[in-house]
């Protein structure tokens, strides 16, 4: 990048204590997700690959995971890396993992859409702990550290204080695609029809990074994806949670690594969203 080297301790499973690992660590994710975002946002996506149905990945994404596998390497050697493209590089035995999404949003990437991220996090023993989502078209990064709060650049974020489910703005998470997708698909579209007839405003958007970080913000009230890949959800989760968010699976149990659903939304409208997900139809089928 033509930047100097700069001088960073390196970091095992086991530093000296793990309350320190977050804060300490953070720089570290902030400035792989400099590095990632400045690739995003000066690089064309190149060639794309077809990894499903209707599921790809561009030049891009292999080139930013692999630069941010290389940033990680280097500063936290003994702290394996689970990346959406490569999968798990390194000893997956320590209690610390991180968890990377060069690009989420590709579709939205390869076609100039502006809506598409780059996510970063840690995650300790399945739960997050720090987490870094660039915006690369909107000039936006947000991130946090457990405990520490959630920012949107220096300024401390919090979720928004709306209290009636009319009065708010919600994001659902993409359709389905792939096995499975027609069943999966007339479940989110059942969710749809009772969040348009209770709620202020739908939106899709495409990437987690975005729903999630923007329920941090307060610019939506909640957030709903009938999924949980780490990949999209590790940075925004523990982004959401600092910034007041209740991160909970769809039947409003704490948001888990093995959660099924990733449900953000401020703590005022959280329970009237589970409600509102289980009046939508009993046994959802989720990715």
């Amino acid at each position: 990048m033509g930047r100097p080297k700069r001088s960073s301790p390196r970091y095992g499973t086991r530093p000296n204590r793990m309350s320190d690992v977050p804060a300490a660590l953070l720089p570290v994710a902030l400035r792989a997700a400099e590095m990632a975002g400045d690739l995003v946002r000066t690089r064309a996506p190149g060639l794309v690959t077809a990894k499903g149905d209707r599921d790809m990945a561009s030049e891009v994404d292999y080139a930013v995971e692999r630069a941010v596998l290389d940033h990680l390497r280097e500063r936290t050697p003994d702290i394996a890396v689970l990346g959406e493209e490569d999968g798990v590089t390194g000893d997956t035995a320590g209690e610390l993992l991180w968890v990377i999404d060069p690009v989420d949003g590709t579709a939205n990437f390869v076609r100039n859409i502006p809506l598409c991220g780059v996510s970063i996090g840690l995650v300790e023993r399945g739960r997050p702990i720090v987490g870094v989502i660039d915006l690369p078209f909107l000039g936006t990064r947000y991130h946090a550290a457990q405990h520490t709060g959630a920012y949107l650049g220096g300024r401390r974020i919090r979720t928004s204080m709306t209290t009636d489910l009319e009065d708010a703005i919600v994001a659902v998470g993409d359709y389905a695609v792939g096995e499975g997708a027609e069943a999966k698909n007339r479940q989110r579209i059942a969710l749809t029809e009772h969040l348009a007839a209770n709620v202020q405003r739908v939106r899709m958007l495409g990437p987690a990074v975005i729903d999630l970080a923007w329920v941090a913000e307060g610019k939506l009230d909640a957030s709903i994806t009938l999924s949980n890949k780490p990949w999209d959800s590790a940075a925004g989760v523990i982004i959401a949670r600092e910034a007041g968010a209740k991160v909970i699976d769809h039947d409003g149990t704490e948001h888990e690594y093995t959660s099924s659903s990733t449900i953000a939304a401020a703590p005022t409208v959280a329970k009237k969203i589970v409600t509102l997900i289980g009046d939508s139809g009993k046994g959802l089928t989720h990715d």
